[in-house]
């Protein structure tokens, strides 16, 4: 069990070297004024021991994951949960689950595939600047997960 992560909030896993991911998690940080999301790279321990905990196995890192409580969400239905969060207009993006999972993933599952060749991708994890360092789960011994 990860009880030494703290789940008040719902954590939002992602693919720690990939740019388009990264850029993906700061544009939530900067429309999350609320700050309803924590964060943590799918690399880091935390994001092993949570995904551990909500029973994900077998996971790759071709799709970021929303852990809300003890449920978590993949691909699409995860992107559309933390879009329906956002402040307005972001919000209205939560509509696109009308649109059949299985067609959403598959737009997303290609987008997905060639995210490295399109957008790059980092030697390490990102390291939170101090501003939003809060806002990323921590180890219990209060490292940063993104330091590693």
């Amino acid at each position: 069990m990860a009880e030494d992560i703290p789940r008040d909030k719902p954590i939002l896993l992602f693919d720690g070297v990939c740019n388009l991911c990264n850029g993906s998690i700061q544009f939530v940080i900067e429309h999350d004024p609320e700050g309803v999301f924590r964060f943590a790279p799918l690399q880091s321990a935390a994001g092993e021991r949570l995904l551990d905990d909500v029973g994900f196995e077998d996971y790759d890192f071709d799709t970021f994951v929303l852990v809300d409580g003890d449920d978590y969400y993949t691909k699409s239905e995860a992107a559309l949960r933390v879009a329906s969060e956002l402040e307005f207009p972001w919000s209205l993006a939560g509509v696109g689950r009308v649109v059949p999972r299985p067609l959403r993933d598959a737009v997303y599952d290609t987008v997905a595939s060639h995210r490295y060749a399109v957008f790059g991708k980092k030697a390490q994890c990102m390291i939170p600047s101090p501003e939003i360092r809060e806002r990323f789960v921590e180890m219990s011994d209060g490292r940063a997960e993104a330091d590693d």
